[in-house]
């Protein structure tokens, strides 16, 4: 089918439809922050303070990923032991969280952690240019715990901790869709016309459309077809 696209219009008209899709997009900002504020007053639970991982300086446990912060948000990063790179859409959001010096302010500390071996680890950091804390979990506990592998398949997720003392708390957590607020591109593509371009939305007729995900590739492979195995995030 080809694609029609938007209807075209007269100036004045746009700016009425403009003003109905504005009220919509500021209750949407309104209804964000009521969930923020909700969010915000969460129970909190204690959990293991222990749970250890590999860094470049050795081994070193949650509590250390605070370096001193009082909060912590660990984005569990797709990368099985036996990957030989990582997920390509934890890596898109990954690439949109730098400099931390701005999550560093709010006293946030951020981290990536994956079951992958430390040295893939960084090889795969290099490879892309990252400079994000990336640490290899020792044992799957802490993983299989917070819903980020599941018998033994990986999946996404973020965890976000508070500490008071030594002390470490689990307040929140997200799986799936619930990712994509960080992964910027997606939120970008959202205000076009043609969308993301993806079988699941309601878009006009004739628009272009794909799998869900299926287009995601590393950002230096977008030349190249999906490599086998290639991890996508579920569509709901």
């Amino acid at each position: 089918m080809r694609h029609t696209g938007p209807q075209v219009v007269d100036r004045a008209t746009w700016e009425d439809a403009r003003g109905v899709l504005l009220q919509q997009e500021k209750a949407l900002t309104r209804m964000k922050d009521a969930i923020s504020a909700a969010r915000r007053r969460m129970p909190i639970v204690p959990v293991r303070s222990d749970y250890a991982f590999e860094g470049p300086e050795g081994s070193v446990t949650l509590l250390e990923l605070f370096q001193g912060r009082d909060q912590l948000i660990v984005q569990h990063f797709m990368f099985a032991p036996d990957w030989t790179q990582g997920c390509d859409g934890c890596s898109m959001m990954a690439e949109r969280v730098r400099p931390l010096s701005h999550l560093h302010a709010r006293r946030t500390s951020f981290v990536l952690t994956s079951r992958a071996p430390l040295p893939r680890l960084l090889t795969f950091r290099d490879r892309m240019g990252w400079d994000l804390p990336w640490y290899s979990t020792i044992g799957d506990a802490f993983n299989t715990e917070f819903g980020a592998t599941v018998d033994g398949e990986e999946h996404q997720a973020i965890s976000v901790f508070l500490r008071r003392g030594s002390q470490v708390f689990h307040s929140w957590s997200t799986h799936a869709r619930g990712e994509e607020p960080f992964m910027m591109v997606l939120d970008l593509l959202d205000l076009t016309p043609l969308g993301r371009q993806e079988e699941w939305e309601n878009s006009p007729p004739g628009t272009p459309q794909d799998p869900t995900y299926s287009w995601m590739r590393l950002a230096d492979a977008y030349a190249e077809a999906p490599p086998e195995g290639s991890c996508h995030g579920p569509s709901d």
